[in-house]
């Protein structure tokens, strides 16, 4: 059976495609065919604002390295790196959160950002036209990401929303924030009860009306999104160097504020001076938090950075700039985390030096219940926290029009939309938005957002795990299959994930009050995986006494059935978009997708202290409306990928090829699972370009497989 379903998954070939690049006539510098006219010449000037234009739009591409950086970092950078992460950091034993979430950011976070914006910018589209590059029956993965992200934009403009309405609020006589002896609680209890609205919601919890400033206010946002990403990503870059440049910068006025502050030295050394290791053992669900922190907060599995890197030049540095982005994504949490413990200390002191771990506030809390309160003591402190307001307004901002970004990008990628001018796109998805929005605009929307927040995590961790497998088991499995045999492969992806499950059964279902289950799984995991190896290494012996050529040998073997495929797409990318380190085909293939299904595993079976699941009794709300529709929100993502699997031809026409790299994967598909490619008339390849096989045609490859390739 899994046979079966592995070789539909991929029915390629059984090499690889050789695509030494060469420059056709009809090719840009950045690899993109020039048949397709820029918008604003010819006729298309005229028809900036009509419904249909004959000739598809520019892609266009960023104005600089900088635009690109300051806009992918805004997109990774807001609410979650001010108030989420030195949350975490409270709730994870200060410091020793840092030792999940730094491991996080190199095995995961950096990795899979190389793999969203170095397949963005190599196959310039979004995650459907990516992942289905691969193989049709992959698109699934790429709609499950990008709706995701529109899911989750929903509530994240909401967010929005509230801050707008707390800034205008201000000025308003019965706002506390100005007011003398504010307190944290009753800067908090203002900003959930009159700013959500969450007074009136009855004691069952359920909502009893919809908060219409809200609603004002959240319109007013997505109208200023839409005007974001209306006129193409080289008017985002500029917003951008404003809606990310001036937080950074208040940022270090906000911490340079806060460390003058008495009592601040209090605050700090509770964040990085205190090392409470055990959590890091007794609260398992700190590994699966710091994953998914840094998810959301570089924007992973959300197709950002696929959109993003598919409006780069194709040979732009993809590991630099991924590194640069995830880098600056956590530079910027951990100086905001020096900022709020800097203001914690202080309303500790001015509690009368109570211990600052006693301070009773979290989430929202750790950011409305201090800062406001704080920086209202300094003189002129009513317009400090305007300033905070504001602050936190631009730094949503940009990370809400991102999302919208990535969905747009894939659309305008499709056969339904290629044609309808980017403002109507951006329009109509904006109207959709706010509709959708309105659940978070009920008094009770705090709640909605949590739980759907919460199991975006899942989507988020499951998403990845799609990406990494498509990407380094995926690809070309088949090939390796005529070229080593089925029984070797599969064998060998048995032993491999077979030991994940095993081990997690016994982690997180044999009880562990004396660590039994902790060595029991890391044996079991161990036993399996080295059987496995052994039952690979006999069908690997009969490969090679097979092997009359003597083109084998046993390390050659090896080699190709550890690291073939991954290495083989590596090295197609990086004549691309640059250089790619080997450890990154290491991790992708025998690392990340393990781990996500470990962490998946450990957020789902994770109880509260009163021994419920979180799965399904998230927060203790009640189970209909918030645990049902955060269950239908997986759910439903997780169908739209089973459809695309069991159906590739049904998303066929949402991953139009936009370049050469992808319509020579797709040519292997025609005849087989896959209809016949539409619009491809606009893939003006050259006819003297031997690397581009005509459909049906048989494709050069290489069968060179072996490390000597990375010289």
């Amino acid at each position: 059976m899994l046979r079966g379903l592995i070789g539909h998954l991929y029915s390629a070939p059984s090499r690889s495609i050789s695509t030494t690049p060469k420059r056709s006539n009809n090719m840009s510098d950045s690899g993109v065919p020039n048949t397709i006219e820029a918008t604003g010449t010819g006729s298309n000037k005229k028809s900036r604002f009509a419904l249909h234009v004959e000739e598809k739009e520019d892609r266009g591409n960023w104005s600089s390295r900088v635009a690109f950086y300051m806009a992918t970092i805004g997109a990774a950078v807001g609410f979650g790196n001010v108030w989420r992460f030195p949350s975490l950091c409270v709730d994870y034993g200060g410091g020793a959160f840092f030792v999940p979430y730094i491991m996080a950011l190199f095995i995961l976070g950096i990795p899979l950002a190389i793999l969203e914006i170095g397949f963005g910018q190599y196959f310039q589209t979004g995650d459907i036209g990516v992942f289905g590059s691969f193989h049709p029956r992959l698109r699934g993965v790429g709609l499950a990401s990008v709706a995701c992200g529109f899911m989750l934009d929903t509530y994240y403009v909401v967010l929005n929303a509230w801050v707008c309405n707390a800034f205008f609020s201000s000025w308003r006589a019965d706002a506390p924030w100005g007011t003398e002896n504010l307190t944290g609680e009753d800067a908090v209890n203002y900003f959930i009860d009159e700013i959500i609205g969450e007074r009136t919601a009855g004691d069952d919890q359920r909502p009893t009306r919809v908060v219409w400033r809200n609603v004002g206010f959240s319109a007013m946002c997505w109208v200023l999104i839409f005007l974001c990403v209306a006129w193409g990503v080289e008017w985002t870059g500029r917003i951008s160097y404003f809606t990310m440049g001036l937080p950074i910068i208040l940022l270090f006025v906000f911490l340079g504020k806060a460390v003058t502050l008495e009592g601040s030295d209090d605050g700090i050394e509770a964040y990085i001076g205190i090392w409470d290791m055990s959590v890091l053992t007794e609260q398992g669900e700190v590994w699966s938090v710091a994953a998914s922190q840094i998810f959301f907060s570089i924007g992973l599995t959300f197709g950002i950075l696929t959109a993003y890197g598919s409006h780069c030049k194709r040979d732009e540095p993809v590991v630099l700039n991924s590194c640069v982005i995830a880098f600056s994504n956590s530079m910027f949490s951990f100086i905001s985390g020096f900022a709020v413990f800097a203001a914690l200390g202080h309303l500790a002191f001015l509690q009368g030096g109570i211990p600052v771990t006693e301070l009773p506030y979290a989430g929202f809390g750790l950011v409305f219940g201090t800062w406001p309160v704080v920086f209202n003591t300094l003189p002129g402190g009513i317009h400090w926290v305007r300033l905070i307001l504001f602050n936190l307004f631009l730094l949503g901002i940009d990370s809400a029009f991102a999302f919208l970004e990535a969905f747009i990008t894939v659309l305008h990628d499709t056969q339904y939309f290629e044609h309808v001018p980017r403002f109507w796109l951006a329009l109509g998805m904006s109207l959709i938005g706010f509709v959708f929005s309105f659940i978070y605009c009920t008094d009770t929307g705090l709640i909605f957002l949590d739980t759907i927040d919460f199991y975006i995590n899942f989507v988020m961790i499951l998403v990845g795990f799609f990406e990494a497998f498509g990407s380094a088991w995926v690809y070309d499995i088949l090939g390796q299959c005529e070229r080593l045999s089925p029984a070797v492969v599969y064998s060998f992806l048995i032993a491999n994930f077979g030991a994940v499950f095993l081990g997690c059964g016994l982690w997180f279902g044999v009880d562990n009050t004396d660590r039994t289950a902790v060595w029991a799984g890391f044996v079991g995991y161990i036993l399996w995986y080295f059987a496995g190896l052994g039952v690979t290494f006999y069908f690997l012996k009969k490969r090679l006494d097979e092997d009359t050529d003597g083109k084998w040998t046993m390390s050659k073997l090896w080699y190709e059935l550890y690291f073939g495929n991954i290495v083989a797409l590596r090295n197609r990318m990086q004549q691309y978009i640059g250089p790619i380190p080997f450890v990154w085909c290491f991790l992708m293939k025998h690392i990340l997708p393990h781990l996500l299904i470990i962490l998946f595993i450990n957020l789902a079976q994770t109880k509260t202290p009163d021994g419920v699941s979180l799965m399904g009794g998230f927060g203790g709300y009640p189970t209909t409306p918030y645990q049902v529709l955060g269950i239908l929100t997986f759910a439903f993502t997780l169908f739209l990928f089973l459809l695309g699997l069991a159906f590739p031809n049904l998303y066929a026409p949402l991953a139009l090829p936009q370049v050469k790299e992808a319509e020579m994967e797709l040519s292997k598909y025609t005849g087989r699972d896959s209809q016949p490619l539409h619009n491809t008339d606009k893939l003006d390849v050259s006819p003297g370009d031997k690397t581009e096989p005509k459909r049906g045609e048989s494709v050069e490859v290489s069968e060179d497989h072996s490390e000597e390739q990375d010289a």
